[in-house]
């Protein structure tokens, strides 16, 4: 979390984790992504940078911020504030081992998938909604 300290910011501890169920937020609006789902993550990963310095969900930034992509998807860049990882398989498979991965530090989850908010609450994640990270 991130304290200030004489007008420094001071972060103490590991930053809270944000992961993106990349094909589900971009799946939740119908705007054609199905026919570029590569340029579909680019944009999703360009409206996530800001949150990772601003915040989100009522988490202050700064953010680990991680965007998984899956399918078609797969080979977007990061940039700064989001990291863009492939899923080698499943995403949702890859979501869950980073849940798992994030141990005792601040994990939210966002996706609407009722299974895979399921199976990351068993590792202690939060889980919001795509409109979280849409506004």
């Amino acid at each position: 979390m991130t304290n200030t300290k004489g007008g420094t910011d001071v972060t103490d501890g590991p930053l809270p984790l944000i992961v993106v169920d990349g094909a589900n937020v971009v799946g939740s609006v119908p705007d054609g992504w199905w026919r570029d789902r590569r340029g579909a993550a680019e944009r999703l990963r360009d409206r996530l940078a800001p949150l990772a310095r601003s915040g989100v969900a009522g988490l202050p930034g700064p953010l680990e911020l991680v965007l998984v992509v899956e399918g078609a998807a797969r080979g977007v860049e990061s940039v700064p504030g989001v990291r863009v990882e492939d899923a080698p398989g499943s995403g949702d498979d890859r979501i869950v081992d980073l849940a798992a991965a994030a141990g005792e530090r601040p994990c939210l989850v966002v996706t609407a998938d009722r299974e895979l908010r399921r199976r990351v609450r068993e590792h202690g994640a939060q889980v919001t909604g795509p409109r979280t990270v849409l506004g």
